[in-house]
Protein backbone atom coordinates (compact mmCIF):
# COMPACT_ATOMS: atom_id res chain seq x y z
CA UNK A 1 0.00 0.00 0.00
CA UNK A 2 3.02 2.27 0.72
CA UNK A 3 4.32 1.49 -2.49
CA UNK A 4 1.70 2.50 -4.32
CA UNK A 5 1.17 5.91 -2.16
CA UNK A 6 4.64 6.72 -3.20
CA UNK A 7 4.03 5.70 -6.71
CA UNK A 8 1.52 8.13 -7.05
CA UNK A 9 2.98 11.15 -5.41
CA UNK A 10 6.10 10.63 -7.46
CA UNK A 11 3.86 10.63 -10.58
CA UNK A 12 1.93 13.73 -9.44
CA UNK A 13 4.85 15.71 -9.15
CA UNK A 14 6.67 14.56 -12.35
CA UNK A 15 3.25 16.10 -14.01
CA UNK A 16 3.00 19.30 -11.97
CA UNK A 17 6.87 19.84 -12.86
CA UNK A 18 6.31 19.03 -16.10
CA UNK A 19 3.07 21.24 -16.41
CA UNK A 20 4.74 24.18 -15.08
CA UNK A 21 7.61 23.67 -17.52
CA UNK A 22 5.09 23.30 -20.63
CA UNK A 23 3.80 26.45 -19.90
CA UNK A 24 6.80 28.68 -19.62
CA UNK A 25 7.40 32.15 -17.52
CA UNK A 26 5.11 35.25 -18.79
CA UNK A 27 6.42 38.40 -17.12
CA UNK A 28 4.50 41.93 -16.69
CA UNK A 29 4.84 45.14 -16.07
CA UNK A 30 3.34 48.57 -16.49
CA UNK A 31 5.39 51.02 -18.85
CA UNK A 32 4.13 54.57 -20.00
CA UNK A 33 5.03 56.01 -23.27
CA UNK A 34 5.34 59.59 -23.16
CA UNK A 35 4.71 60.45 -27.38
CA UNK A 36 2.90 57.94 -29.80
CA UNK A 37 4.62 54.96 -30.00
CA UNK A 38 4.60 52.65 -33.18
CA UNK A 39 5.34 49.11 -32.09
CA UNK A 40 5.53 46.18 -34.71
CA UNK A 41 3.51 48.74 -36.99
CA UNK A 42 0.98 49.43 -34.98
CA UNK A 43 0.54 52.89 -33.54
CA UNK A 44 0.21 53.16 -29.58
CA UNK A 45 -0.85 56.34 -27.74
CA UNK A 46 0.87 58.08 -25.82
CA UNK A 47 0.11 56.24 -22.10
CA UNK A 48 0.02 54.21 -19.25
CA UNK A 49 -0.12 50.58 -20.59
CA UNK A 50 0.71 47.20 -19.41
CA UNK A 51 3.13 44.48 -21.28
CA UNK A 52 3.80 40.70 -20.72
CA UNK A 53 6.43 38.62 -22.30
CA UNK A 54 5.94 35.38 -22.51
CA UNK A 55 9.67 34.06 -22.33
CA UNK A 56 8.53 30.36 -24.15
CA UNK A 57 7.10 31.95 -27.40
CA UNK A 58 9.14 35.31 -27.39
CA UNK A 59 6.06 37.54 -27.77
CA UNK A 60 5.77 40.69 -26.52
CA UNK A 61 1.97 42.07 -25.85
CA UNK A 62 1.10 45.31 -24.76
CA UNK A 63 -2.39 45.87 -23.28
CA UNK A 64 -4.73 49.08 -22.41
CA UNK A 65 -6.97 47.28 -19.67
CA UNK A 66 -7.95 43.96 -21.09
CA UNK A 67 -7.41 45.49 -24.61
CA UNK A 68 -4.49 43.97 -26.71
CA UNK A 69 -3.31 47.03 -28.22
CA UNK A 70 -0.03 45.72 -30.09
CA UNK A 71 2.13 42.55 -30.36
CA UNK A 72 5.65 42.12 -31.22
CA UNK A 73 8.07 39.38 -31.36
CA UNK A 74 11.16 40.33 -28.86
CA UNK A 75 14.58 38.71 -28.17
CA UNK A 76 16.16 38.72 -25.13
CA UNK A 77 19.72 40.61 -24.64
CA UNK A 78 21.68 40.19 -21.43
CA UNK A 79 22.88 43.17 -19.84
CA UNK A 80 25.92 44.05 -17.50
CA UNK A 81 23.91 45.60 -14.53
CA UNK A 82 20.42 44.90 -13.08
CA UNK A 83 17.81 47.34 -14.18
CA UNK A 84 16.75 50.21 -11.66
CA UNK A 85 13.44 49.97 -12.74
CA UNK A 86 11.43 49.07 -15.64
CA UNK A 87 13.05 51.03 -18.72
CA UNK A 88 11.70 51.55 -22.08
CA UNK A 89 13.90 52.55 -25.04
CA UNK A 90 12.31 54.18 -28.31
CA UNK A 91 13.89 55.51 -31.39
CA UNK A 92 12.71 58.33 -34.11
CA UNK A 93 13.10 57.06 -37.27
CA UNK A 94 11.85 59.51 -40.05
CA UNK A 95 8.91 61.13 -37.83
CA UNK A 96 7.88 58.00 -36.06
CA UNK A 97 8.87 57.41 -32.57
CA UNK A 98 9.77 53.43 -32.51
CA UNK A 99 9.43 50.90 -29.86
CA UNK A 100 13.50 49.53 -29.85
CA UNK A 101 13.63 47.55 -25.89
CA UNK A 102 11.81 46.95 -23.03
CA UNK A 103 13.67 45.51 -19.53
CA UNK A 104 11.81 44.71 -16.62
CA UNK A 105 12.78 45.99 -12.99
CA UNK A 106 15.23 44.01 -11.68
CA UNK A 107 16.16 42.14 -14.91
CA UNK A 108 19.61 41.06 -15.99
CA UNK A 109 17.80 41.35 -19.45
CA UNK A 110 16.48 43.30 -21.96
CA UNK A 111 13.94 42.26 -24.54
CA UNK A 112 14.55 43.51 -27.95
CA UNK A 113 11.61 44.42 -30.15
CA UNK A 114 11.77 42.66 -34.01
CA UNK A 115 9.51 44.37 -36.28
CA UNK A 116 9.00 40.22 -37.77
CA UNK A 117 5.05 39.40 -35.92
CA UNK A 118 1.60 40.06 -36.29
CA UNK A 119 -0.04 42.98 -35.59
CA UNK A 120 -3.18 43.44 -33.12
CA UNK A 121 -5.50 46.54 -33.79
CA UNK A 122 -4.72 49.91 -32.12
CA UNK A 123 -6.27 52.20 -29.66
Amino acid sequence: MKLLINGLMIACLLVTLAAATAFGNTRKSEIAFSADTKVNGTLVKKGKYEVAFDDQSGELSIFKGAKLIAKASAKIEKRDQKARGTQVQTILEGMDQKLVSITFDGSHEDLVVGQLSMQAGGN
